[in-house]
């Protein structure tokens, strides 16, 4: 059986993110948000120089660049109509410093955005 296990809703914190055990197909490409709601992977940063210089883990910045992976249909406006999203899957957006909600899945970190929490969109 591949259903999800974790803690009841409501009960999760960024101090704590929430953990699920999945079945055969990876649960990142089964996770839908819900509504305005942007699942991100933050981008690596790099740790060497242009000039092949290796950084020292405190001189490096925390990442401010994700992907896309996956989008809620978009927000409900008052007359219940639904807005489209200003991200779509595979764009490059930075992200807040602060925010978001962290998820663990097959032991890699994944963060949860409102669409409006974006700060912009890099254009490849």
């Amino acid at each position: 059986s591949s259903q999800l296990h974790g803690p009841p809703i409501g009960t999760h914190s960024a101090a704590a993110p929430l953990r699920w055990q999945a079945g055969t197909m990876s649960i990142v490409k089964r996770f839908v948000p819900l509504l305005d709601r942007v699942l991100v992977q933050k981008l690596k940063q790099e740790v060497k120089t242009a000039s092949g210089i290796l950084l020292p883990e405190s001189s490096q910045q925390a990442p401010n660049h994700a992907k896309v992976l996956a989008t809620g249909p978009g927000r409900l406006s008052k007359e219940g109509e639904i807005l489209p999203m200003g991200v779509k899957v595979g764009d490059t957006v930075v992200i807040p410093e602060y925010g978001g909600i962290t998820l663990k899945f097959d032991n890699e970190d994944y963060h949860v955005f409102r669409d409006e929490d974006f700060m912009g969109i890099i254009e490849e």
